[in-house]
């Protein structure tokens, strides 16, 4: 039976019980619900396309294109990147047994097709005939065996990506099948065999000369400048892509990217505020669709004043995220207060009326009184300058914060401090920041356990803990919807994170480039770009 299989809501959920993806075949029912398109318009950028090998005049083949990017990268090996930055340009350069498309639906990759046992142990892959490595080579079944067990641990040990810690064995049933086997049941595995497919052996390597499978094979990188990746000739999508090479060109600052856009130097720059899309918009196209990005003060629940919930709740109380959300990106967000995407709507719970959108000044101070801070309450807030749109909502926030005797020091910090100090390091005692999330309910709210290696703001609460491991365990959708809502109600009423919004995805495309999509999830895919005629 062919499908495709949506990542959002419910349909994912149903759907990896019992096997599939588009051009999959099911072992057992099926139900599907479509989401909603977060397709982009068809958008524009410079440069001077080619004729295509068969002479056609007419073809959108050929030219080069500059995109900028706010941060540098993390790590060229994919088993190993953690910035959402870093992540959305190796989409290019990799792929996985499956991938997202634009529609939020999981479709086949590496693989051309896939089963599930009914039990929910056992996932058979088959793989596609053409797919060649960016090396010459073509992916063979040794090749999905070594990267899905280098990035679960079961190779040395060592679990590079935390969800597939659940594998017990990658096993080669033929040169064209892939079985795997897992050792409990997870109704939200099937999001996690996007993992990148690397050449056997090739490991440690990947991290200075990365070799994938996507659309664009790497070139070059110089750390603090940027990365470039030129055409896949022998790429597996037949078509595509149209452009012979990208630059993603690393932006350090709103000011730089406003400079280098306004000079030309820069094709396509995602992320802008209100003021700056209001700024450009006479030169270039503005483009706008939905975030995967949960904005928020992030506050570090274990130093002062936040390991007290009450001073945490205060924070909540003081925002006014109506305004903020109106200031920095003109109202266009999604205002919201747990730890999920509210597009997510058989899983998230509308908590809003908690704290309110608007500021209660009198209960905030009631709150600090309470705490010992009658007088009021000082902290930093650490905030990576790359980021425009938290920049400008930490100056909104901290002006607000005044009103309740909250005094809220902005401290602005480069990416590489960002990432090693507060992220790992949980130096800060709190930032304002934005955290991407892909299209399962467990994304972000698994790392808000007490023990979780990614939970860098040090929420600790036993009943969290539970609800959520009820959530992940249960293969009742139902039930699984219940325990993933109470521990979004336990977070919020503990004041783990004071959100604010999802903000939109507001892109600047110069006129002449057509084919850009938006994702749910935080890619720039470039494949599909091409220059008009």
């Amino acid at each position: 039976m062919k499908k495709k299989f949506s990542i959002t809501l419910m349909a994912l959920l149903l759907v990896a019980a019992l096997g599939g993806c588009a051009g999959g075949k099911s072992s057992g029912n099926e139900s599907s619900t479509a989401p909603d398109a977060t397709q982009g318009s068809q958008a524009s950028v410079s440069g001077q396309g080619t004729e295509d090998p068969n002479g056609n005049k007419d073809s959108k083949y050929g030219g080069k294109v500059v995109v900028g990017v706010q941060q540098d990268i993390d790590s060229l090996d994919p088993h190993k990147a953690t910035a959402a930055g870093t992540k959305e340009i190796l989409f290019n350069i990799f792929e996985g047994l499956l991938k997202v498309n634009e529609n939020g639906s999981l479709i086949c990759a590496v693989a051309s097709d896939y089963s599930v046992s009914e039990d929910g142990l056992t996932y058979t892959f088959t793989l596609r005939d053409n797919v060649k490595f960016h090396n010459g080579n073509k992916v063979t079944a040794e090749d999905v065996k070594y990267s899905l067990e280098r990035a679960s641990g079961l190779l040395d040990g060592t679990a590079l990506v935390s969800s597939l810690t659940t594998l017990k064995s990658v096993d080669i049933v033929d040169e064209h099948t892939v079985q795997v086997t897992t050792g409990s049941a997870n109704l939200e595995l099937i999001y996690s065999f996007t993992t990148a497919i690397i050449p056997a052996g090739s490991g440690e390597a990947e991290g200075s000369n990365p070799i994938g499978t996507g659309p664009f094979s790497f070139v070059s990188y110089k750390p603090q400048e940027g990365l470039v990746v030129k055409k896949n000739p022998d790429y597996w999508q037949e078509g595509l892509p149209y452009l012979d090479e990208v630059q993603f060109k690393i932006v350090s600052g709103a000011d730089t990217a406003l400079l280098e856009l306004k000079g030309h130097s820069i094709d396509l720059y995602s992320y802008l505020t209100d003021s700056q899309a209001e700024e450009l918009k006479n030169d270039y196209q503005i483009l706008s669709a939905p975030s995967d990005v949960l904005q928020g003060m992030f506050l570090n629940n274990a130093v002062a004043p936040f390991n007290d919930v009450r001073v945490r709740q205060a924070v909540c109380y003081a925002m006014d995220r109506d305004l903020a959300n109106q200031f920095v990106v003109g109202g266009n967000g999604t205002i919201m207060s747990a730890p999920m995407l509210p597009a997510m709507k058989d899983y998230y719970v509308e908590l809003n009326d908690v704290y309110g959108t608007g500021a209660n000044v009198e209960k905030a101070k009631q709150l600090l009184a309470e705490a010992g801070y009658a007088d009021g309450v000082s902290f930093t807030v650490r905030v990576p300058s790359n980021y425009e749109a938290h920049v400008q909502t930490a100056e909104v926030v901290a002006e607000q914060l005044k009103d309740a005797n909250i005094d809220c020091k902005i401290e602005l910090v480069d990416w590489n401090t960002w990432l090693e100090d507060i992220y790992k390091g949980r130096n800060y005692q709190a930032t304002l920041c934005g955290i991407t999330c892909d299209m399962t309910p467990s994304y972000l709210t698994v790392r808000f356990q007490t023990d979780h290696k990614k939970n860098f703001i040090n929420f600790a609460n036993a009943d969290y803990d539970v609800a959520y491991q009820k959530a992940a365990a249960s293969l009742n959708l139902e039930e699984k919807a219940k325990y993933y809502k109470q521990a979004q109600e336990i977070f919020v009423k503990e004041a783990g994170t004071a959100f604010i919004q999802v903000p939109p995805i507001t892109i600047a495309m110069n006129k002449n480039l057509s084919g850009y999509k938006f994702y749910p999830i935080y890619v720039q895919d470039m494949s599909t770009v091409y220059f008009n005629k």
